[in-house]
């Protein structure tokens, strides 16, 4: 039975002046830190087209494509490139595979005499300026991305592409036939001037087309495709169509059915082929093609080629309509959000995989360049937005690797030994071992057991949790290395692989197990008293070797002439070695983290100095006009320069109460760490692409901005830092049956026509009552009650007057 609970309801009409951060190009302000002031909040609170004026759109963008669970992918540049790479270099599964790619390129032009390639080679951005424009149709279910070709001639072409596994069902073995369905279309004609029709070549190769420090480069060597290629013309209705042909008769590549006399097949250069398709110059004009992961038979590709692009999109559509959580239950204002984070959704299938060996199903951590598993940011994917979500099947799903595999792989360190505890990431999928891999997972277990409520899934994990607690225990009885006693002994942390006793580590290890302690507090566990205890030795430790470390540090003086420490970011007697991340790992890897471990509070000197530090230290002097993401790091409109996805300072804001900057840091990783046309994530602004890691803490941000059940422990906080934008009279938002540490939720609200009245409509199924629900209504202008279930809340004048 549905109960609404309020104990406690604090009503807050806060019309002061905000701090709002200002990006003018060369503002010295800006450069030092120093926020501007404004005096109208509700024209100035942060929001998404006011993020869009700090942040312009990334380039060098690459989305995926493709299918849930699939082992392979396609991957779209921004300039409609389709790239199918079988082996980037990680998976090790896949390396039977290599040199088997395929690239289809799409070039509007007069005649077959398109640009050659450059010589040598070039990053893509240098060639084409790295940007294009890119969206997702609305209209479908399946993730059907576009990209447009405005033609100052009079014409928009657009391509669309979308992924189909033949039968349109789940995945059998990972590797099931999967194709990528593509249309050109025109979609604009200029009623001025425009031609009666205009060629699009569409050049066919070998992927040419590699990722180096992270940019899109042309290596133009790689570009002829391995086996000769031939067409074979069929008709079809007096239409003519072409099969792309190996030497064994398989087809790489069809044309489908077009007018007679539209289409050609040309060899352009040795090894690189072109389709010559003539667009008429009508609205509505359109071609198909049909490209396979690998060459297929004919009898196999005519299966497929019968569907056609609308029957495969059908097929498509009733399978993802049943696959993915109700668009309804997440809804806000801003449309921009709302559809990131459900394009997120599918991004998080489509970037994983059923291993064709194993059987077992895991995300990756990135498509194309990082088709490997750094567990700790892909435990971010889980318990900072599967879980909160409620994406129950999806979190179970993809968990069970870690169950399967715990104990079997060493710690990446020299003092440690195989533990049956142990979590880290399987060696078939593996990368760099981080020792915070361990706590990652433990916590993302853990936070599912405690939110989830699904008995099945405490039953299965609880005795595994309880062995990743006794791993921990063990470890920080360890001796036998140069850091601090007590505490988890040194290992490798990060990609730089250097065996030291960070900050980074042991705040993750600390993190999972106080969720697990948590949990295990829950369900009543004999052994959740002596983790808990091992939980407080631990944080009395660290705090003690911190403050200690922190006092003997380097120091900095801010502008005022105050001194702060450096604070450090490993414990270990031995100090770190400078290298070629230092600077950028002092940001996104080091003591920031400590406030969302809870090792310490926002309001800590030391954690005010060190996010000072950031905001306006030492390294603004350093920035200048031409800056990357090795570049030394600071927050810039409260994300990080280095690696957005790793803004741990959003954590303080939220902590503290800061509404201001805590909006700011969310609406700048939507938006500027996200791609602004098809919302794939970076892990570095405008370099690697391809990835869902920015989204995790911009998603756990949004809710916790609405729906909030840590901020205070017992509590159950609404709206704490609801952004204005969210509070609108033309558009209710929703967050509907969502996750919370005592139980599903649903909240709804909407401001009245006249902007005086908020209506909320809110019900609980608590498995766990809190103690309080507070309310916390955002700062509007006007508002002078509010509405809960029906029921009418006054607010007296002398209330409004008081907050004024």
């Amino acid at each position: 039975m549905k109960k609404i609970y309020f104990n406690y309801i604090r009503i807050s009409i806060l019309l002061s002046f905000f701090q709002f951060g200002c990006s003018q190009s060369g503002d010295q302000n800006q450069q030092k830190g120093t926020p501007l002031r404004y005096s109208s909040l509700n024209d100035l609170e942060p929001n998404v087209e006011i993020a869009k004026t700090w942040w312009p759109d990334q380039r060098n963008v690459w989305t995926p494509v493709g299918w849930p669970d699939h082992y392979f992918r396609f991957n779209v540049l921004y300039n409609g490139t389709v790239l199918f790479e079988p082996f980037s270099g990680r998976r090790e599964h896949a390396r039977k595979w290599k040199g088997e790619s395929f690239q289809v390129t799409f070039t509007p032009w007069p005649d077959t005499n398109t640009p050659e390639l450059p010589k040598e080679k070039t990053p893509l951005w240098n060639i084409d300026g790295g940007h294009g424009l890119q969206g997702w149709r609305k209209d479908c279910e399946t993730p059907v991305l576009w990209t447009d070709f405005p033609l100052s001639d009079g014409l928009v072409i657009r391509e669309e592409v979308f992924g189909h596994l033949k039968g349109g069902c789940d995945v059998t073995n990972g590797l099931d036939p999967l194709y990528a369905w593509i249309r050109l279309s025109v979609v604009h004609v200029d009623p001025l001037r425009s031609p009666d029709k205009y060629p699009m070549i569409v050049q066919l190769s070998r992927n040419y087309h590699k990722v180096v420090g992270g940019i899109i480069n042309i290596l133009p060597d790689r570009a002829p495709y391995p086996k000769a290629l031939s067409a074979k013309y069929f008709v079809s209705e007096n239409n003519t169509g072409i099969h792309v042909l190996e030497p064994d008769g398989k087809v790489r590549f069809v044309l489908l059915p077009a007018e007679s006399g539209k289409v050609s097949f040309n060899n352009r250069s040795k090894g690189v082929y072109g389709l010559k398709i003539d667009m008429s110059g009508k609205v509505g004009d359109k071609v198909d093609f049909l490209m396979p992961l690998f060459p297929e038979s004919a009898e196999n590709i005519e299966t497929e080629q019968k569907l056609g692009f609308d029957g495969a999109l059908e097929e498509s559509n009733r399978y993802w309509q049943h696959w993915l959580t109700p668009v309804a239950r997440f809804q806000v204002p801003e449309n921009y959000i709302t559809e990131a984070v459900h394009q997120s959704l599918k991004f998080a299938s489509v970037i994983a995989e059923k291993n064709y060996e194993t059987n077992q199903y895991s995300f990756l951590s990135g498509s194309w360049h990082y088709e490997a598993l750094w567990s700790t940011p892909i435990s971010m994917l889980n318990h900072m937005f599967l879980s909160l979500l409620g994406e129950n099947k999806m979190v179970k799903k993809y968990s069970d690797i870690f169950l399967l595999s715990q104990g079997t792989i060493k710690p990446p360190g020299a003092a440690y030994n195989f533990h049956p505890g142990y979590f880290g990431t399987p060696a078939y999928l593996r990368s760099v071992d981080w020792l915070s891999d361990h706590g990652a997972i433990l916590l993302q277990v853990s936070t599912h057991a405690l939110i989830s409520g699904d008995q099945k899934f405490i039953e299965e994990w609880t005795e595994p949790i309880v062995k990743g607690c006794e791993f921990i225990k063990d470890a920080c009885g360890q001796t036998n290395h140069d850091g601090v006693i007590g505490l988890m002994p040194p290992a490798v942390a990060t990609d730089d692989e250097i065996q030291t006793q960070t900050i980074w580590s042991l705040a993750w290890n600390y993190k999972g197990l106080t969720k697990a302690v948590q949990f295990l507090k829950r369900i009543n566990h004999p052994c959740a008293a002596e983790f808990d205890l091992l939980a407080e030795n631990y944080k009395a430790v660290f705090l003690k070797a911190f403050r200690e470390a922190s006092a003997n540090a380097p120091r900095w003086k801010d502008d005022s002439g105050q001194e702060h420490p450096v604070t450090p970011t490993t414990l270990s007697k031995t100090p770190m070695p400078f290298h070629v991340s230092s600077d950028a790992f002092y940001l996104d890897t080091g003591p920031l983290v400590l406030v969302w471990a809870g090792l310490l509070d926002a309001d800590d000197p030391l954690m005010q100095s060190t996010i000072k530090f950031f905001r306006e230290g030492p390294n603004w002097k350093l920035r200048g006009p031409q800056v990357n993401f090795e570049s030394r790091p600071v927050l810039e409109h409260e994300i990080s320069t280095c690696e957005p996805p790793y803004s741990w300072n959003v954590v303080h804001s939220w902590q503290s109460g800061d509404r201001n900057k805590f909006l700011e840091g969310m609406y700048s990783l939507f938006v500027g760490a996200l791609s602004q046309q098809t919302y794939i994530s970076c892990e570095h602004r405008n370099y690697i692409q391809g990835n869902l890691f920015a989204t995790p803490l911009a998603f756990w941000m949004a809710r916790s901005a609405v729906i909030d059940d840590e901020i205070v422990n017992g509590e159950l906080h609404l709206l704490r830092l609801c952004p204005q934008a969210w509070v609108s009279s033309e558009k209710e938002t929703i967050f509907e049956n969502m996750p919370t540490l005592y139980g599903p939720v649903n909240l709804r609200f909407k401001l009245s026509n006249d902007h005086k009245i908020l209506d909320i409509t809110f019900s609980g199924e608590w498995r766990e009552k809190p103690e309080k629900i507070v309310l916390n209504v955002p700062p509007i202008t006007g508002l002078t009650g509010i509405r809960i279930n029906g029921k009418r809340y006054q607010m007296s004048d002398e209330i409004l007057l008081r907050s004024l």
